[in-house]
């Protein structure tokens, strides 16, 4: 019996088959706004904590925990402040650091972000579960005007081993404030790894130091360009000062005491993160506006349910002689009453699972489009717990629902059908 009733709703739904459609399109989009929040929200977190790994502290200048992580490691907005080269070399001689990587920033090519930074960049830095740098083609820097480039800036720029690279002094267009006299040569280009390294371009401290011999003021200097190329490299290229510090102890239990002393150590003003209690803050601050959102994707589900309502309803008075006719041919009460639930039943699930399948497209091209943008994965994408608990719950929703348009139903009496209202 259970099969003929399902059967006798899917083919009533058929006869109806243009507000069935509009009904499962709505329950789709309102089911794919509700996985589509869900999937980026836990996919972005899980894309940003893989970006970086095995760094135990991040040092900059005291400009707040969650500016420094942005800057520093996903290259978004700018340092307010540096520290200087000898408080660096302070923090890279003690006794409980095994290693550091210091990062500069300041300068860009267009729109991509320069690092300078040294050897200890691609022997530590990891992403993902640990994951090392590694090079798609040629070598890393070994000389002063030499550049690697991450798998995003090349192929969207179309360089290659050996391609010239003209810096830009800042985060601007360029124009006036490029550092045409000292161009890079492209040396090695790396792995893609779905983190900002894949938007960044990588030179050496010295070569940040080199490109701005004549920049002191900020400015060009007028002499800046009769300063050739040999009398630069025999300069004393060390940097003033690094923008960041990437640090790695000797044993993680001494994690919170290393990092008390580097907040709190006289002289130069520092401020030591932990990268992932820091993004634990970045999330309790995003964490207001993505409960917002999934309270707004509820809702728009329950707008969608009660379209399957509306829609039932509203064809009820048009099918009082279905209704009649089948009482008439044996019918009992009860078979009309799971006829109405079976249909919104149905809605309801054809509608959830069209909106899982609508998100899952989404986000395959969303997927790179952000990627490319921001240089940071989506993880965790693909079908999920998540889904299933959602599609039953929205097929056990529509199936309360339906339960309205069926009392409704089998008050109406057999007469009321077969009557011919004029």
């Amino acid at each position: 019996m259970g099969l003929s009733i399902l059967g006798l709703a899917w083919r009533s739904l058929m006869n109806r088959r243009g507000s069935a459609l509009l009904t499962i399109l709505a329950v789709a989009l309102s089911v794919s706004l509700f996985l589509g929040v869900d999937k980026v929200r836990n996919g972005a977190r899980a894309g940003f904590e893989n970006t970086i790994s095995g760094t135990d502290l991040i040092v900059g200048a005291p400009t707040g925990q969650i500016n420094l992580l942005l800057y520093s490691v996903f290259r978004l907005g700018s340092a307010t402040a540096e520290i200087s080269w000898d408080t660096y070399q302070s923090i890279a001689d003690r006794d409980d650091v095994a290693w550091t990587v210091p990062i500069s920033l300041g300068d860009s090519h267009r729109g991509f972000r320069v690092v300078g930074t040294n050897d200890s960049y691609f022997e530590h830095y990891r992403h993902g579960d640990g994951t090392k740098l590694r090079l798609a083609e040629g070598k890393l820097f070994t000389d002063i005007y030499e550049a690697v480039l991450g798998a995003d800036v090349a192929r969207e720029l179309g360089y290659e081993v050996g391609s010239e690279v003209v810096l830009t002094h800042g985060l601007g267009a360029g124009g006036l404030t490029d550092h045409e006299n000292r161009p890079f040569v492209v040396s090695g280009i790396l792995a893609p790894t779905g983190t900002p390294v894949d938007r960044s371009i990588h030179v050496s401290l010295e070569g940040i130091t080199a490109i701005h011999v004549g920049w002191e003021s900020g400015t060009r200097s007028p002499f800046a360009d009769t300063i050739s190329e040999e009398m630069i490299r025999g300069f004393d290229l060390t940097p003033k000062s690094v923008t960041a510090v990437f640090v790695g102890l000797e044993r993680r239990g001494t994690l919170l005491r290393t990092q008390r002393a580097l907040n709190t150590q006289s002289g130069e003003p520092l401020l030591a993160i932990i990268p992932g209690m820091a993004l634990g803050e970045l999330w309790q601050v995003t964490g207001i506006v993505e409960r917002a959102l999934i309270a707004v994707s509820v809702f728009v589900i329950a707008v969608g349910l009660v379209s399957v309502l509306t829609s039932i309803l509203t064809s009820l008075n048009e099918r009082r002689r279905e209704m009649a006719i089948l009482r008439a041919t044996g019918a009992r009460p009860g078979h009309i009453f799971f006829l109405m639930v079976a249909e919104a039943a149905l809605l309801g699930l054809l509608g959830a699972v069209a909106g899982v399948l609508l998100v899952q497209i989404g986000l395959l091209v969303a997927g790179p489009l952000l990627s490319s943008a921001y240089g940071i994965g989506i993880g965790g994408l693909g079908l999920s717990a998540i889904d299933g608990w959602t599609v039953l719950a929205v097929f056990a929703a529509a199936t309360l629902i339906g339960t309205i348009p069926a009392v409704m139903a089998l008050r109406r009496s057999l007469a009321d059908g077969l009557t011919v209202k004029l």
